[in-house]
């Protein structure tokens, strides 16, 4: 596995700040998978533990605000669907992206990625949030749900 200099892991936490600032300052539209798989690589590729991250979006499909909401181990993270809904709620979001890593560098969802996509997908629709996309980050490599066809 690659591993990054404490130089370049600063570098790439400064770009982030950038992006991120940008993206929320000038109401950056997610308009494809391949943006926000990009977006997401430079945010999770190279942990070597799995987090969860939330992208909330408007109605227009600009972001709010991207969010890590679960930190875990180095094969899994609990995701609590209450949580999520109430993080939706307080960004008062129209859609989300949801995201992880598999520190393992397999960008492949697992039988339980795929069944968590789903609870959370009907959790959110219950308040009006769509969900629409679930992107798995693995290593150089990122699964988007969407893109497959599995939401």
């Amino acid at each position: 596995m690659f591993k990054m200099t404490a130089h370049e892991e600063a570098a790439i936490r400064g770009a982030l700040r950038i992006l991120e600032d940008h993206m929320r300052y000038n109401a950056i539209q997610m308009t494809s998978p391949q943006m926000v798989k990009d977006y997401l690589k430079l945010r999770l590729a190279g942990l070597e533990h799995e987090e969860f991250h939330i992208i909330f979006l408007d109605a227009q499909n600009k972001v709010i605000t991207t969010e890590r909401a679960f930190r875990g181990s180095l094969t899994q993270t609990s995701v609590y669907p209450r949580e999520v809904v109430k993080m939706a709620l307080e960004y008062n979001a129209n859609a989300v992206i949801l995201a992880h890593n598999h520190p393992s560098g397999l960008a492949e969802p697992s039988s339980a990625d795929q069944l968590l996509t789903e609870t959370l997908k009907k959790a959110l629709a219950l308040i009006d949030v769509r969900t629409l996309d679930h992107i798995i980050v693995g290593g150089a490599d990122a699964f988007s749900f969407a893109e497959r066809g599995l939401l």
